[in-house]
C-alpha cells in the first residue's frame, strides 16, 4: 500500500511542491543569518533547505524516470540529519525556555516529515559506495564548517551548549551515513546475495 502511494504521480508531484516551497521558506528563514556570512561558507550554512533542495531534486528526477544517485545520496543523508537535529534542537530549547513559538512546533513537524520522506524512498535510489562516500565527505565537511567556523544554525538560547551539540551532531552525522548505508548498499547486496 505504501510503495503505491509513494509512486504515485499525483503525490510525487505534490510532495516535489511541497519540498520546493518548503526549500524556499528554508532560504528566507536564513535571510538575516546569510546576509551575516562570509561568502565561502554561504553554500553550508542554510542545512535544512539545501537538504529539501536535494530531496525536491531527487523528485524530480524521479517524476521524468531517471536516477541522480550523488544527489540521493546527499538527499538521504542530509534530510535525516538535519530533519532529527531540527526536531532535537527546538526540543532543546523548549527544555530551556520553557516555552516555544508556534513556528517552532511547526519545525518540528515538518523537519520530523523531512526524516521520514528521505528514509521511505530508499528502495528506489540508484546509490552505490562511491554516491555515500561524496555525500558523506559533504556531510562531515558541513559540520567542520558548523561548529569549528562557527557557521552552525542560530538558537540563541542554546549559545552555551555549542561544544555539546557540535559532539552530538557529529555522531548525528555518522548515525545519517550508517543508516543511508544499510538502507540503500547493504540491503540491494543482501537482496542480491538471496537472488
Amino acid at each position: 500500500m505504501i510503495h503505491k502511494i509513494l509512486l504515485d504521480r499525483r503525490f510525487l508531484f505534490v510532495l516535489l511542491l511541497v519540498n520546493l516551497f518548503g526549500t524556499i521558506y528554508g532560504y528566507l528563514w536564513y535571510g538575516y543569518q546569510l546576509s551575516n556570512t562570509p561568502v565561502q561558507f554561504l553554500l553550508f550554512v542554510p542545512d535544512s533547505p539545501t537538504a529539501s533542495l536535494f530531496f525536491t531534486i531527487f523528485l524530480f528526477f524521479f517524476i521524468v524516470g531517471k536516477n541522480a544517485p550523488y544527489v540521493e545520496a546527499l538527499a538521504i543523508i542530509t534530510l535525516f540529519k538535519y530533519g532529527i537535529w531540527a526536531v532535537v534542537m527546538n526540543g532543546l530549547t523548549f527544555i530551556v525556555n520553557g516555552s516555544l513559538p508556534w513556528e517552532a512546533y511547526m519545525l518540528i513537524v515538518s523537519h520530523g516529515a523531512m526524516a521520514i520522506q528521505g528514509l521511505l524512498y530508499a528502495p528506489y535510489y540508484a546509490i552505490k559506495i562511491r554516491h555515500l562516500v561524496v555525500a558523506s565527505i559533504w556531510t562531515l565537511h558541513n559540520d567542520i564548517i558548523d561548529y569549528v567556523f562557527d557557521m552552525m544554525p542560530v538558537y540563541s538560547s542554546l549559545n552555551d551548549y555549542m561544544n555539546e551539540i557540535g559532539y552530538f551532531t557529529f555522531w548525528l552525522s555518522i548515525v545519517s551515513i550508517a543508516l543511508a548505508y544499510y538502507l540503500t548498499v547493504r540491503k540491494r547486496l543482501e537482496y542480491s546475495y538471496r537472488s
